[in-house]
C-alpha cells in the first residue's frame, strides 16, 4: 500500500450530525493502523478487529454505520463474516466496503453478490478508501430534498419509497443494501429508458470509471429480489449490447407466444 503520509486536508466528514462509526476488519495491523488513523482525521469514529470471530463481536457491540472489511482473514474470512452481517442485521443492512487482493476477481464477484456496496484493491490509496466510505456513507444516509423526489415510486405490485427507502412487493418488504436500492430507485424514476453499465456506474455509484461486472452483479442480485422469475426478467430487461431498462408494462407474462430474446450482459 502507498506510504502512510497523512493528507494536508482530510477529507470531509460525509455527513452533519454525530461522528459515524467506522469497523476496521484487517488483520495486517499495519494496514489496520493507517486506515484508522486517516479515518479519525476524517472525523470517524473507529474500532478494530484483526479476525472473522472478533469481527462479529465487535459490530454487535459497535453498531457502525460502515465496515471495512478485508476478505482474507484468519478464523472465518471476508465472505462468511458479510453473510453473517447481512443475515444478523436487525434493519437495513450495513454498508460494506471489501478491501481485495489483486487477482481475486471470483472473491470480490462473491463479496458483491453477498450485498457488499463497494471495494477497494490492494495496495490502495487511504485517502481513497476514505473518500469511498463517505461515497457509501452519503447514499445509505440521504434522503431526497424535494417532495417530489421523495414520492412513492410503483410499478405493479412494486414500490419504492426514496425518504424511507424502504420498496415492498407484493405487500412484503424487500431486504435491499444501498446500492441495489440506489438502482431500483434509479431504474424506477426512468421507466423505458436503457442505461449502459457505464451509464449506471456513473449515475448510481458515482464512479467515472470501474469494474462493470459491478453492475452486473448489483442487476443480478436486484432481479433475484423484485421478479418473479428471475430466470426471465421482466421488470429490470436487458437490451442486447446497450444495457438495461426497467420496463414496467412487461411486469405480466405475454397472454400468447414465448418471449423471444436473450440477455447478453446476464
Amino acid at each position: 500500500m502507498q506510504p502512510a503520509t497523512p493528507p494536508a486536508t482530510p477529507p470531509p466528514v460525509p455527513v452533519s450530525g454525530p461522528p459515524r462509526r467506522v469497523l476496521v476488519v484487517e488483520d495486517d495491523p499495519t494496514v489496520a493502523e493507517v486506515v484508522t488513523g486517516y479515518l479519525s482525521r476524517a472525523g470517524y469514529a473507529t474500532a478494530h478487529a484483526a479476525d472473522g470471530f472478533a469481527a462479529l463481536d465487535r459490530a454487535a457491540d459497535f453498531r457502525p454505520h460502515l465496515v471495512v472489511l478485508d476478505l482474507m482473514l484468519p478464523g472465518l474470512d471476508g465472505l462468511e463474516v458479510c453473510r453473517r452481517l447481512r443475515r444478523s442485521a436487525d434493519g437495513p443492512p450495513v454498508p460494506v466496503v471489501m478491501l481485495t487482493a489483486r487477482g481475486e476477481e471470483a472473491d470480490r464477484i462473491a463479496g458483491l453478490e453477498l450485498g457488499a456496496d463497494d471495494y477497494v484493491t490492494k495496495p490502495f490509496s487511504p485517502r481513497e478508501l476514505v473518500l469511498r466510505i463517505g461515497s457509501v456513507l452519503r447514499r445509505a444516509e440521504s434522503a431526497p430534498p424535494a417532495a417530489s423526489a421523495a414520492a412513492v415510486l410503483r410499478a405493479g405490485d412494486l414500490s419504492a419509497d426514496p425518504a424511507g427507502r424502504r420498496a415492498e412487493r407484493a405487500g412484503r418488504e424487500l431486504s435491499l443494501t444501498a446500492r441495489e436500492f440506489d438502482l431500483l430507485v434509479f431504474l424506477m424514476r426512468h421507466p423505458g429508458q436503457v442505461f449502459s453499465r457505464d451509464e449506471l456506474l456513473h449515475r448510481v455509484w458515482g464512479w467515472e470509471f470501474g469494474d462493470l461486472s459491478t453492475v452486473t452483479v448489483h442487476v443480478r442480485r436486484l432481479r433475484e429480489k423484485i421478479e418473479a422469475d428471475p430466470a426471465a426478467p421482466r421488470l429490470v430487461t436487458t437490451v442486447w449490447g446497450a444495457g438495461y431498462r426497467f420496463d414496467p408494462v412487461r411486469s405480466e407474462p405475454p397472454q400468447d407466444g414465448p418471449l423471444l430474446g436473450g440477455d447478453l450482459l446476464s
